[in-house]
C-alpha cells in the first residue's frame, strides 16, 4: 500500500465524477466541494467540464437552473438521496431544460436500503441490484419531462478531504461529536419502555437515535470503501463510547464480508472519542504555524477546514477593508501546485520557527528563479520582511501565475504573524502552564477563584484581557485537564461566583458573537434538555439574542457548567487512561500528556499488554468463539500493533500538532508501520465550544 493511499482513494473517486462532467452544469454540495478542494482542486473540474463558461454551482434550494442551451447536468452530493435532498433535485430540474442528468452520491446503495427500512436479510438478497437508484432514475426522467431522456444515479465514495499523504478529514461528518453524560438522560427519555441507561458505558447502537445511527452507517460505508481501496481487512478497536458503536458497526458491516475474505493486507482501525481529552483541542501547547494560521484567519465560506487569505496586497487596489471582498481570497489547499504542496507539508511537520524560515526560503528561491530584485536578509523572520518579498511578484503576471500557490501560503503566514490573535497565543500558553502548576497544588475551587478576576465586562476590558469566548476556552481547558472532580461546598461556591460573573458579562456585551448567540439561545437549550418546564414556568422570552436578560443568561450559563462537569467526568469510565495530567516534582514541572499519545504508546508497548481501554470489536461468530475460548485456553486476540497499517480515527476533530505527534511517535516506536490519521474535522480552539454546545448532537441533519 502506498503512503498516499488517502490521496489516491480521493483522486480515484473524483476521476469517476470527472469522466461524466464534460459540457455539463455541475452542482456540488459543500462537503463534496471540500473533498474536491483538497483532493484535486476546482481547476481539474473546470478543465473536465471544458468550454468558455464556468458552470459550477452550489447545490441549494435557490440554485439557478440550467438554460435552454444547457442540456446536461451532474449533481455531486455527499448525502443520502432522500427527503429534502430529492425535493431540491426535483425543483432544480423542473426549472431547467436538461435532457441528460447524472446524480453522484457519496453514500452507498446499501446504506440507502437501510435508510428506507429494508431489512438486512432482504438487502442481502439484493446484492448486485440497485432498486433505490433505479427508482430515482425514473423520477429524474419524469422531472426532465421525457422518459426517453437519459438519467444515471451511482455511488462514488467521496468521503475524504486529504490534507496530507498520511492525514485526511471527513467534511460530511464535521458535526459528528461524541456523546456527553447529559445525553444519556435525553436518550433515556425516548425509551420509556426499555431498560434505562446508567452511563455512557451502557450506550450501544440500539440506544442511539435513528438519525445518529444512520449518520454513523454513512461514515462506516465510506470507511469500508477506503479499506477496499487500500486492499486491507480491518480489525476494529475503540476508545470511548461513541467510538465503540462506530467500530462495532464497521467490524460487522455486512456488505464488506466478501471484500474482507479476499483482502491481501491487514490493518488496525482505532477510533477514539475527542471528548476524552479536550485539553489538547483548546490548548495552545502546539508549536505549529498552521495551527496559528487556522486560528487567526477567517474561515473560507462553505468550508470547515480551510481559511481565507487576503490577496489584495498583490493587486493595485488600496488595502481598505471594503476592498477585501473585491478580490477572491486565497487558501491553504494547493493540490495542483507541486512546490506549494511541498511547502504545505513542511509547515504541517515542523515547529513554528522552522516553518516561517521555510516560507522565507521558498519565497527567496522563487524570486531568484524569476530574476526579481530581491534583497537578502538573515535573522528573525518578520511579517514586513515576508511582505517585501511577496510584493516583488506584484507587477509580474508571469511570476504571479508561476508561484500563485506559494504566494498564498506566504501571505497566510505574514497575515498570521501580525494578527492580534497570534500575539495572544503566548499569553494563553503562559496562563495554561500556570494553571497546570495550580491544579497540582490547589483544589479546583482555588483554581476557579484565580480565574474570577479575569472575567470582566466589555466596559472594563482591554485588548490584553480575555473575551467571553476566550474565557469559555480556558474553562474547558481547566475542567478537561483536571478530570474527575471532588464535589464539595467550596467547589459549589466557587462555581456559583464564576456563573454569576459570566452571566453578567454575557448580558452586558454590546453585541453577542455567533458563538455566544448559540450558547444563549434558550429556546434551543430548552428543546434539547430538561430545562423546558423551567423556562415555561418563568414565561421566558425566547428571542435571547436580542434583549438578553440576566435570567436567560443564567439559564445558559447553568447549562454550560453542566457540560463542563460532563467534560471533567469524561474519563471516569476509563480504567487505564484516567488522566492527562502529570503532576510536577522537584525536577519537573507539572505537564499535560495527551490521551492520543498515551493510546499510541500503549498500542506499541514492547510487552504488548491487553489494554482494557482499547476495546477490540469482534466481527461475527469466529471472533466471538475466539474470545470465549480465550477464557479457558491461550488464544491470542487481535492486538492493534499486529498489522503493518494503523488507521487512527479521532471522532470529533483533531489538531495539526496531534497529527504530527502521532506520526513522529509511530515512527519512533515501530518504524515501518504506516500510519494514517483520519478525523471529522481540523480543530482550532474556538471550534470546541461550538461542538460542545450544539443541540443537534443526537439528531444530526441528514438532509431529509
Amino acid at each position: 500500500m502506498s503512503a498516499s493511499g488517502v490521496l489516491s482513494f480521493t483522486q480515484q473517486g473524483w476521476e469517476q465524477v470527472l469522466a461524466k462532467v464534460k459540457r455539463a452544469v455541475v452542482y456540488l454540495d459543500s462537503a463534496c466541494a471540500e473533498s474536491l478542494h483538497w483532493g484535486c482542486g476546482s481547476t481539474r473540474l473546470l478543465e473536465a467540464v471544458g468550454g468558455p463558461d464556468c458552470h459550477l454551482r452550489e447545490f441549494e434550494p435557490d440554485a439557478v437552473g440550467g438554460g435552454a442551451k444547457q442540456p446536461k447536468v451532474v449533481f455531486v452530493l455527499s448525502c443520502l438521496l432522500k427527503g429534502r435532498t430529492v425535493e431540491i433535485l426535483r425543483d432544480i430540474i423542473c426549472r431547467s431544460h436538461f435532457q441528460y442528468c447524472v446524480v453522484v452520491t457519496a453514500v452507498s446503495h446499501a446504506v440507502h436500503l437501510t435508510a428506507n427500512h429494508v431489512p438486512a436479510a432482504a438487502a442481502a438478497e439484493m446484492e448486485g441490484q440497485q432498486p433505490v437508484f433505479e427508482q430515482l432514475e425514473e423520477k429524474l426522467c419524469e422531472w426532465m419531462g421525457n422518459m426517453n431522456y437519459t438519467a444515471e444515479v451511482f455511488h462514488v465514495p467521496l468521503l475524504l478531504a486529504p490534507v496530507a499523504p498520511h492525514f485526511a478529514l471527513t467534511p460530511a461528518f464535521a458535526s459528528l461529536f461524541p456523546l456527553l453524560p447529559q445525553d444519556v438522560h435525553l436518550l433515556n427519555s425516548t425509551r420509556p419502555d426499555k431498560r434505562k441507561l446508567g452511563s455512557l458505558g451502557d450506550v450501544d447502537a440500539t440506544a442511539l437515535t435513528p438519525e445518529l445511527l444512520l449518520q454513523i452507517r454513512c461514515l462506516v460505508s465510506g470507511l469500508s470503501s477506503l479499506c477496499e481501496h487500500l486492499g486491507v481487512r480491518e480489525e476494529c478497536f475503540a476508545v470511548g463510547s461513541l467510538s465503540r458503536v462506530i467500530a462495532a458497526d464497521l467490524a460487522n458491516y455486512a456488505p464488506a464480508k466478501n471484500r474482507k475474505k479476499t483482502a491481501a493486507g491487514r490493518a488496525s482501525v482505532v477510533f477514539m472519542d475527542r471528548t476524552l481529552d479536550l485539553t489538547g483541542a483548546v490548548g495552545h501547547h502546539g508549536d505549529n504555524l498552521v495551527e496559528k494560521i487556522i486560528s487567526a484567519l477567517p474561515q473560507l465560506p462553505g468550508h470547515t477546514n480551510d481559511v481565507m487569505v487576503n490577496m489584495i496586497e498583490l493587486t493595485a487596489l488600496q488595502t481598505e477593508e471594503e476592498n477585501c471582498n473585491v478580490v477572491a481570497p486565497g487558501c491553504l489547499a494547493q493540490s495542483n501546485d507541486t512546490t506549494a504542496k511541498a511547502l504545505w507539508e513542511a509547515l504541517l511537520n515542523t515547529k513554528h520557527k522552522e516553518a516561517v524560515m521555510e516560507v522565507r526560503r521558498h519565497l527567496v528561491e522563487a524570486a531568484s528563479r524569476e530574476n526579481l530584485p530581491i534583497k537578502m536578509s538573515m535573522g528573525r523572520v518578520t511579517p514586513g520582511q515576508l511582505m517585501s518579498y511577496i510584493q516583488l511578484f506584484k507587477n509580474n503576471l508571469k511570476a504571479l501565475m508561476n508561484h500563485c500557490g506559494l504566494l498564498q501560503l506566504g501571505l497566510a503566514t505574514a497575515q498570521t504573524l501580525k494578527h492580534p490573535q497570534t500575539a495572544k497565543w503566548d499569553n494563553f500558553l503562559a496562563f495554561e502552564r500556570l494553571l497546570l502548576q495550580s491544579i497540582g497544588e490547589s483544589t479546583m475551587s482555588v483554581v476557579l477563584n484565580q480565574l474570577l478576576p479575569m472575567i470582566k465586562p466589555v466596559t472594563q476590558r482591554t485588548n490584553e484581557d480575555y473575551s467571553p469566548e476566550e474565557l469559555l476556552i480556558l474553562l474547558i481547558y481547566i475542567y478537561s485537564v483536571t478530570g474527575e472532580l471532588t464535589v464539595d461546598k467550596d467547589l459549589d461556591e466557587a462555581e456559583e461566583k464564576v456563573k454569576k460573573a459570566l452571566a453578567q458579562v454575557f448580558c452586558e456585551e454590546s453585541e453577542l458573537s455567533p458563538l455566544l448567540q448559540k450558547i444563549t439561545d434558550i429556546k434551543q437549550i430548552a428543546a434539547a434538555s430538561e430545562l423546558w418546564l423551567e423556562c415555561k414556568s418563568h414565561e421566558t422570552d425566547w428571542d435571547s439574542s436580542i434583549n438578553l436578560t440576566f435570567h436567560k443568561s443564567r439559564i445558559a450559563v447553568d447549562k454550560l457548567f453542566t457540560s463542563l462537569r460532563d467534560i471533567a467526568g469524561a474519563r471516569n469510565l476509563m480504567k487505564q487512561f484516567k488522566s492527562v495530567y502529570v503532576p510536577g516534582n522537584h525536577t519537573h514541572q507539572a505537564s499535560y500528556k495527551p490521551l492520543l499519545k498515551q493510546v499510541v504508546e500503549e498500542i506499541f508497548h514492547p510487552e504488548r499488554p491487553d489494554s482494557i481501554d482499547i476495546e477490540h470489536m469482534s466481527s461475527g461468530l469466529t471472533d466471538l468463539l475466539k474470545t470465549g475460548f480465550s477464557m479457558f485456553m491461550k488464544v491470542s486476540r487481535p492486538h492493534p500493533s499486529d498489522y503493518p497499517v494503523l488507521i487512527l480515527f479521532v471522532v470529533g476533530g483533531v489538531t495539526v500538532s496531534e497529527v504530527k505527534m502521532v506520526k513522529d511517535l509511530v515512527a519512533s516506536l515501530k518504524p515501518g508501520t504506516q500510519v494514517i490519521v483520519l478525523s471529522t474535522r481540523l480543530l482550532k480552539p474556538f471550534n470546541i465550544p461550538e461542538l460542545l454546545f450544539a443541540t443537534d448532537r443526537l439528531h444530526p441533519d441528514l438532509g431529509f
